[in-house]
């Protein structure tokens, strides 16, 4: 999911990886790719000024903190999970079922 979460709301957000993780086998993963916010929320300045972008373009959308995202993962069923930083403001998350 490359910049998709951040287009919707909380409940949406967790709509959409509840589906993901009914649609993966055992063992699947899911991998989210965003401006992700850091956990402090100080350093990630595009994920931050993205989000404010998100909540004035869409009716509910807004960035996230790797935490965050962790959060809806497990509470949809993910057993593991871990951010990775990626080149750029963009960091991922990944969910293992």
């Amino acid at each position: 999911m490359g910049h998709i979460l951040h287009d919707w709301d909380l409940a949406q957000k967790k709509v959409l990886l509840g589906k993901t993780f009914d649609a993966l086998p055992k063992g699947g993963a899911v991998v989210v790719y965003d401006a992700i916010i850091d956990d402090d929320r100080r350093e990630n300045t595009f994920g931050l000024m993205m989000s404010l972008n998100m909540l004035i373009e869409t009716a509910g959308g807004f960035d996230y903190t790797g935490e965050d995202c962790q959060a809806w993962m497990r509470e949809v069923g993910f057993s593991k999970t871990r951010v990775e930083p990626l080149v750029g403001p963009d960091s991922m998350v990944i969910g293992l079922k």
